[in-house]
């Protein structure tokens, strides 16, 4: 018998069923493929007895972690926010700079000591150093309480009511690896081609049948600008699929999607994708995966399956649809839910539609959605459910779980991540004054904006769904430095309206607009009050332009690099602000356009610059040394016969 057919039969994954059997006496080898058929027959007679063993053994080895951990001694503990500076990080921990640089660049991650870096990375950083990084209580006590309260919901359920739920699979990756395209073919529909410039904006969830047996996909935008939004999409998911591209292999965005995996305690696939393509190294792909995210193929004797596919030519799609299905099997006592019951579910994406107003995109983890249901966020009523439509756009009754579905009959916008819930009998829901608001005030500026060393960039944000804000928001965050910083002065979902034009004009804003329209009567006034506006469809195109007017704000730090040294020999030309004159390079080279000193008696006589240089009559950039020049010097006419010419540039200090 095949051996995936034996791991299908005892529903567990093939590597695991390599790792354990060794354990009980069946030591067929790691990369047996087939099993003879009496070895097949023991094992499947002997399994309920042999799962008894294992429990055994494993509980035995958690003894002996126990131990040894209570030997160890504690890791020192440092609590930060959500972001923190490399500077600040390493003052905390109580190390040299160096120390925190070098060990991102460890993990290929480059910063400065003024870059900020986030909390997972920080506390993976911690744990290389031996201490333990914990998020401040402020900042983790909204998703404490979001998942305790799912947690008491599930615990309220009877056993006997919970039946198997369709697995949430969340696609993960870098940028351009073909997730989209991925989903494209499974889906069988074109996101692609919506999408601006082939990159996915915003999460959408999707549900396809596959054996007679559905499956929900999360598509998480690549862009590192998304990282939130991902974030969010890994919380609520059962699986991952991490898409590696078998021409490009592991990239930044592929460690970050991998560390959120890990950070969640994800079980994973890997999807080596662009198989199809000339320069596709599927063994140098396995590689990388290896040194540099420590994932070791089940191929090479690890416990990860890599799957090569090619989404443009349909290729391994089924087979990478078959494992997700085996390890939902090996998972099913936690993909449980009772579709009887009230609607639980978390928010993955809102915006205002112009037609229907505030919209959100669900995922129901739990129970069935009905029209009609009332709709309760954080313990407020949002309203009642007018209409419910599926990820194709069709209008539906119901949502049971794993399913997505689009609401229709908010009265504001629900923050992403928000735990929907929803109740029969709407008069035991205490009605509340609703704090969330698709714009935000004013934020008044701090003290240390005022000071007039830092120069000021104020934007209004406009966008059209909430995700989006949030991640242009963050982004802009890592782009202030000390003597620049970009003020936020409101952020909100829709159209540019004549509100945000004087809003902006009463503090001195530009507006930024990201998937929404400026109407004609908007932009006159806007040009009237001399307001720039500017609309993008693709985040990083904001971000980039944001970023080249921090850089022009940023006074250039500039620093004297001597080039060469000329020593006269004769001087051709002497007129008010300028001199012609030979000499010959004894040091260096000599450039054009450099500074000069001129030194005699080992003293600065005057300073010019070299507008000219000459090499056997003919102009050049550079002279090398033990070479004769003429140089045009502009400066004032000091020069004499045997002085020696001190040259310089100012280069900025990158």
């Amino acid at each position: 018998m095949n051996f995936t057919e034996l791991a299908r039969i005892l529903k567990i994954s093939p590597q695991e069923l390599r790792d354990k059997l060794p354990l009980l006496g069946f030591d067929i080898g790691q990369k047996a493929i087939k099993v003879d058929r009496q070895i097949v027959n023991q094992i499947v007679n002997q399994w309920p007895m042999l799962l008894k063993k294992l429990k055994e053994i494993e509980q035995k080895n958690q003894e002996k972690i126990k131990t040894t951990e209570t030997n160890t001694p504690n890791k020192k503990q440092i609590k930060i926010s959500s972001f923190i500076t490399v500077r600040d990080f390493a003052a905390l921990a109580n190390l040299p700079v160096n120390k925190i640089l070098s060990e991102l660049m460890k993990n290929s991650i480059f910063s400065s000591l003024n870059e900020k870096i986030d909390a997972e990375t920080a506390a993976i950083i911690g744990a290389d150093l031996g201490l333990e990084v914990v998020l401040k209580q402020e900042q983790i006590i909204d998703d404490v309480e979001k998942i305790d309260e799912f947690k008491q919901i599930m615990e309220k359920e009877n056993s006997n009511n919970l039946i198997t739920r369709a697995p949430i699979i969340v696609v993960m990756g870098h940028v351009d690896h073909g997730k989209t395209k991925l989903l494209d073919i499974i889906k069988n529909t074109n996101v692609v081609a919506n999408e601006a410039g082939g990159i996915t904006q915003h999460i959408g969830a999707y549900q396809i049948i596959h054996n007679n047996k559905p499956i929900t996909f999360i598509d998480t935008p690549g862009h590192e600008a998304f990282t939130a939004m991902r974030n969010r999409g890994a919380k609520v998911a059962d699986i991952a699929i991490l898409v590696v591209a078998a021409d490009d292999g592991v990239k930044q965005q592929t460690i970050e999607a991998y560390r959120i995996i890990e950070a969640t305690k994800l079980p994973f696939v890997v999807a080596i994708n662009k198989i199809d393509k000339p320069e596709a190294n599927i063994e140098k792909t396995k590689q990388e995966l290896t040194n540099q995210l420590k994932i070791t193929p089940e191929d090479w004797g690890g416990k990860t399956i890599c799957i090569p596919v090619s989404a443009k030519e349909n290729t391994g799609i089924k087979e990478l649809l078959d494992i997700l299905l085996l390890t939902a099997d090996i998972l099913q006592d936690n993909i449980k839910a009772n579709p009887q019951s009230m609607a639980v579910g978390t928010i993955i994406e809102s915006h205002i539609d112009k037609g229907e107003g505030p919209v959100a995109t669900v995922l129901i983890q739990n129970g069935t959605l009905k029209i009609n249901d009332p709709l309760c966020f954080n313990n407020q009523l949002y309203g009642k459910v007018r209409a419910l439509k599926n990820h194709l756009g069709q209008s539906i009754n119901e949502a049971g779980p794993s399913t997505p579905a689009k609401i229709i009959g908010l009265k504001t916008t629900p923050l992403v991540g928000d735990l929907l819930t929803a109740n029969k009998n709407d008069k035991q829901i205490k009605i509340k004054h609703v704090k969330n608001s698709p714009i935000k005030k004013i934020i008044q500026p701090t003290k240390e904006s005022e000071n007039q060393k830092i120069r000021k960039i104020n934007i209004l944000i406009k966008s059209d769904v909430l995700g989006s804000s949030e991640a242009i928001e963050g982004s802009l965050v890592k782009l202030d430095n000390p003597e620049v910083k970009i003020n936020i002065i409101s952020k909100g979902l829709g159209n540019i309206t004549e509100g945000d034009i004087n809003r902006a004009e009463a503090n001195n804003a530009r507006i930024i607009g990201f998937n929404v329209k400026l109407i004609p009567k908007v932009e006159e006034l806007a040009r009237e009050k001399n307001i720039q506006t500017k609309i993008y469809h693709v985040i990083y195109e904001l971000i980039n332009d944001l970023k080249i007017n921090v850089q022009e704000l940023t006074k250039p730090n500039v620093q004297r690099v001597n080039s060469g040294k000329v020593k006269v020999l004769a001087i051709f030309r002497t007129e008010h602000q300028s001199q012609i004159i030979g000499g010959k390079v004894i040091e260096g080279q000599a450039e054009i356009n450099s500074f000069v000193e001129i030194i005699r008696d080992k003293q600065i006589i005057s300073q010019g610059k070299i507008n000219k240089l000459q090499a056997g009559k003919q102009d050049v950039k550079t002279v090398e040394i033990n070479q004769e020049c003429g140089l045009q010097y502009e400066g004032s006419p000091a020069i004499k016969q045997k002085d020696i010419l001190q040259l310089y540039k100012m280069e900025p200090i990158k």
